[in-house]
């Protein structure tokens, strides 16, 4: 009996210190996330949203589609954010005349050694800044398919891996649709999230005016430096992946995406691929706001930008005003929310 005891005595003092400790340490990602958000905050004045779901695709290594008029910061957004990270960046001004070997590279003739040698595209980059994505044509827009979901390019049987991290920020306008090209349905599913730019309220727009007032706009853009390097950012992924997640809140995930197939108001609902995007951009926001465990808010945040670009509206719909976001909020509300 004493033996016994003692082995009992034993196996209790092995008990981790730390048992009841988070399951991820999300300081470690809040502290990243923080360096970018203070740096970007001195050249981009509000947009706190767009740049939360930026941050949240970053971590969940997801594309993003920016749509909004005309000089709302999606392009000096998307050029900060790639300057405060510690990697490559290009960008690619789509175009009416871009061919897919202006995108993703051509193999070119060596005379002097005799053979092709395959020259890399400007979408051979860490960061990729595709502007006004929908000025080009569907040869050259169907070049990203692949590099988009397998970070990869083949070209003349030939397969070309992108080096991590690989995320492409594409913008577009949603007025002006003279010259343009709208995206098809396949390639806007492998956009994590669409993200709808709004104008500036009354205080932000007078501190823009400010800030190009004193001649300090240009100025702090031109002093940006990296704050975090790739090796940081993959760690940060790892730990996202980490984050806990129950049962029902799947199911919940789950039940947004089916509900968009069954709906009257649409004739495309959204994908698989939607679902896996509302779980791994939910982790993110998670961790983003300091937890290592999903909730029902944190998915019902992320899921208008999340499933917007993925449905279309049926043409009874269109013709009575309604938008995607309106149907996602009406499919949202006949949802029983878990607790």
């Amino acid at each position: 009996m004493d033996n016994m005891d003692k082995n009992i005595d034993n196996n209790e003092q092995q008990v981790p210190t730390d048992a009841f400790a988070p399951r991820v340490v999300t300081q470690a990602v809040q502290d990243v996330t923080e360096r970018i958000r203070q740096a970007a905050a001195q050249v981009i004045v509000g947009q706190h949203e767009m740049v939360e779901l930026l941050l949240a695709a970053l971590l969940a290594d997801g594309h993003v589609l920016i749509e909004g008029v005309p000089g709302v910061a999606k392009t000096l957004m998307a050029k900060t954010l790639a300057r405060l990270i510690d990697a490559d960046f290009s960008r690619i001004q789509f175009t009416p005349d871009l061919m897919p070997s202006d995108v993703v590279g051509t193999n070119v003739f060596n005379p002097q050694e005799a053979r092709f040698t395959f020259k890399q595209g400007p979408v051979f980059s860490n960061i990729v800044l595709i502007d006004e994505i929908n000025r080009a044509p569907a040869k050259t827009q169907a070049a990203l398919f692949e590099v988009m979901e397998e970070k990869q390019v083949t070209v003349d049987g030939q397969t070309y891996k992108m080096d991590p991290p690989f995320i492409v920020l594409a913008t577009q306008n949603p007025v002006e649709h003279e010259g343009t090209y709208r995206l098809p349905e396949a390639q806007l599913d492998r956009f994590i999230f669409k993200i709808n730019v709004d104008y500036p309220g009354l205080e932000e727009e007078t501190r823009i005016l400010q800030l190009h007032h004193s001649n300090q706009g240009k100025q702090l853009f031109d002093q940006i430096r990296p704050v975090v390097s790739r090796q940081e950012l993959q760690h940060c992924r790892n730990l996202v992946q980490q984050v806990h997640v129950e049962p029902k809140l799947l199911e919940f995930m789950a039940k947004l995406s089916i509900s968009t197939r069954n709906d009257r108001s649409l004739y495309l609902g959204a994908s698989p691929r939607a679902s896996l995007a509302l779980l791994n951009a939910s982790k993110a926001i998670a961790v983003l706001r300091g937890r290592d465990f999903i909730t029902p808010e944190d998915i019902l945040y992320v899921a208008p930008a999340v499933l917007r670009h993925r449905i279309a509206l049926t043409p009874e719909r269109e013709m009575e005003g309604a938008t995607t976001d309106d149907v996602l909020k009406e499919l949202i509300a006949k949802q029983e929310v878990p607790r």
